[in-house]
């Protein structure tokens, strides 16, 4: 089983891809890490020098070329569903959960980490909101295509393995 962990940057998907792995046992991936040792450098770093549209390119060929283990929960980027085909990919080799948060949760667990995401490293806390909404916005259509979804809020390993178990139906 392969559970891709879908979503808007800041609302948790590494840290519960680890926890649930931990918890049953799985191996976890994380996109992002994944994507660093690929391009020899940061994300900040290669975003800067390349622009986004060859970071997508880049992550994309990553997300599917990946060697995953056969039990492993993967975190995403959170732009990585909204880029060519990579949603339905996500879908057709794996099981797909879209961890919902508000803007302003959002807002609040992205304002200190600033400088290490590219998208946000100059924005006003402000500007930051709005710049969340306005992506949500866009992105909206592509996480709302995941096999299920999950409220990023008060969320935990044994609640999400339960959903995945089929033992939960919403969260």
């Amino acid at each position: 089983m392969k559970v891709f962990l879908i979503g808007f940057m800041g609302c948790g998907k590494s840290t519960m891809g680890k926890r649930l792995a931990s918890k049953i046992g799985s191996s976890f991936v994380d996109l992002d890490h994944e994507v660093e040792q690929q391009a020899g450098s940061t994300i900040s770093a290669f975003f800067s020098a390349h622009g986004e549209e060859a970071f997508r390119q880049l992550e994309s060929k990553v997300l599917k070329e990946f060697p995953y283990p056969e039990h492993s929960i993967i975190a995403t980027g959170g732009g990585a569903p909204c880029y060519a085909d990579n949603m339905q990919w996500m879908n057709a080799n794996g099981t797909t959960v879209y961890i919902d948060m508000s803007p302003l949760a959002l807002a609040r667990r992205l304002e200190k980490g600033r400088e290490k995401r590219p998208l946000l490293k100059n924005l006003n806390d402000a500007e930051l909101v709005a710049f969340i909404e306005g992506k949500l916005a866009e992105r909206r259509s592509f996480y709302q295509q995941a096999q299920l979804m999950v409220d990023g809020l008060g969320l935990t390993a044994d609640a999400l393995n339960a959903l995945l178990q089929g033992k939960s139906s919403y969260l």
